[in-house]
């Protein structure tokens, strides 16, 4: 079992920088961030294997987020720069993607936090 429990969300002008944090209770072997903006489907943000330390980003965030992970804290990071409007959503912790980013089929989900970019 896997509890994720994510903080750090909330309202930033374009341009500005949040870092969202996911408390990780349990061992994961994937750790990632899905976000949902209102009206469109869920997709997946940025992930990592916590075994081998591999990361994956969705091209719309390659060069502006950067995903990181405390293993001495079991906590993933998610640093975003640059935020634009079109980052506006629900951002959730997700645990054992067996799909990675590819496809929202994760076993653990967090609460979700709310990031909102104005411009």
């Amino acid at each position: 079992q896997v509890r994720l429990v994510e903080s750090g969300g909330g309202s930033v002008q374009a341009g500005g920088s949040l870092r969202l944090s996911c408390a990780a209770s349990g061992n994961a072997y994937y750790l990632a961030m899905f976000r949902q903006a209102p009206g469109k489907e869920r997709e997946g943000v940025a992930g990592v294997n916590t075994r081998n330390g591999g990361k994956a980003y969705a091209d719309s965030v390659k060069g502006r987020f950067t995903i990181s992970q405390d293993n001495t804290k079991n906590t993933l990071y998610l640093q975003m720069n640059s935020l634009k409007p079109e980052d506006t959503g629900m951002y959730y912790c997700a645990a054992d993607c067996p799909a990675g980013l590819v496809s929202n089929i994760c076993r653990y989900w967090g609460q979700g936090t709310q990031v909102t970019v104005s411009s």
